[in-house]
């Protein structure tokens, strides 16, 4: 179990830890599906793919394991642990007030794909939300930047089967000034920035969710 955790916390340092930050050093793939049940906003299926650097030592401690082995049941109870302690690092916003997650996800695990690891989760809203004429926005992001969390198709933001006649997602990518592009450059690996800048959320690429 030790060799989990210290290979769960080498991935997950540089998120947790405000005296390291930088611009960025690791990139994960996101792709994320809205959930809903009897008309309503429920959670977020989340799927993220990590870089193959930041994939190494986790792929590495589980070795030749097949899906369903227990060395995967710890890793994905490690590293998801470490992402429950910044708030999943999702924000969803309605009327301009945050919506509230319940704190744990209903389910959650990890996998390899060839030689990058994939965490997979439920994203649970705390309480139902209605959908009929809502607007909501969510966004995915590493407050310091040191982790790049983006989308890499606009269609890796989707709806499930049941909300794909009446509502529609739009992913948004930011443009940060000059200022802000040369300030995060600027970075190195053992610099932290301001944080009051919230420099990751100035990168952060925001999803809609409209629906009639």
């Amino acid at each position: 179990m030790q060799a989990v955790k210290q290979c769960a916390w080498g991935v997950f340092l540089a998120l947790l830890s405000f005296s390291v930050a930088a611009h960025p050093h690791s990139f994960i793939r996101l792709k994320t599906q809205v959930l809903a049940e009897n008309g309503q906003f429920t959670g977020l299926k989340m799927r993220w793919t990590m870089d193959e650097i930041t994939s190494a030592d986790l792929l590495y401690d589980a070795g030749n394991a097949k899906p369903g082995e227990e060395i995967w049941k710890k890793l994905a109870a490690e590293v998801m642990a470490n992402v429950l302690g910044q708030h999943y690092f999702t924000e969803v916003w309605h009327d301009g007030q945050k919506v509230k997650f319940l704190n744990r996800p209903t389910e959650y695990g990890m996998a390899r794909e060839g030689h990058q690891a994939v965490l997979t989760f439920i994203l649970p809203l705390a309480q139902p939300q209605p959908l009929h004429g809502q607007t909501y926005t969510f966004a995915t992001f590493d407050p310091t930047y040191y982790v790049d969390m983006s989308y890499e198709h606009d269609s890796d933001a989707s709806l499930s089967g049941a909300l794909q006649t009446s509502c529609k997602v739009a992913v948004h990518t930011p443009k940060p000034g000059e200022e802000v592009l040369n300030y995060a450059q600027s970075l190195d690996k053992e610099d932290a920035p301001e944080e009051d800048m919230q420099l990751g959320k100035q990168f952060a690429q925001t999803v809609t969710l409209a629906c009639q």
